[in-house]
């Protein structure tokens, strides 16, 4: 074999190996990446009952229901369309009215979500509570953070 030749079955098995990482990288990032939809989003298209998916936008203001000790009844809008949702279980410490939250779960029916996890998001301002008790007994704490 010439050395042209070597050189050029190198560059080929290197292009090769790179263009097969790339495509598993990309397979995999497609199997594992998780978008949520907004309610606008899931009324302009038809979804599946029973499919677990993700929906995001913020809990509609006089909508929240205490059913139980843990089951709650609120409706997730995105100010265009909203969705009922359903859940059982603890809610995190942020979740409130009017508040950004992420709902992953399944449609039950046409018209309600059956949440399994709710995950709330928080502004910049957020500080979580033991770091705000550590700032105050060290005497950092401003008073001018919220």
């Amino acid at each position: 074999m010439s050395l042209r030749f070597q050189r050029l079955v190198l560059i080929l098995i290197t292009l090769t190996m790179i263009l097969a990482a790339i495509l598993l990288i990309l397979n995999n990032v497609r199997e594992n990446i998780s978008y949520f939809y907004t309610p606008s989003e899931i009324n302009n298209s038809n979804f599946a009952i029973d499919k677990r998916m993700r929906i995001g936008g913020f809990v509609e203001k006089n909508s929240f229901n205490k059913i139980s000790s843990s089951s709650f009844r609120f409706r997730i809008t995105d100010e265009k369309k909203s969705i009922a949702v359903t859940f059982n279980g603890i809610l995190p410490d942020l979740f409130r009215e009017g508040q950004g939250a992420v709902i992953e779960g399944f449609f039950v029916n046409n018209i309600t979500f059956n949440a399994t996890s709710v995950f709330a998001k928080h502004d910049e301002n957020y500080m979580p509570a033991s770091i705000k008790k550590d700032l105050k007994n060290t005497g950092y704490w401003n008073k001018k953070y919220k």
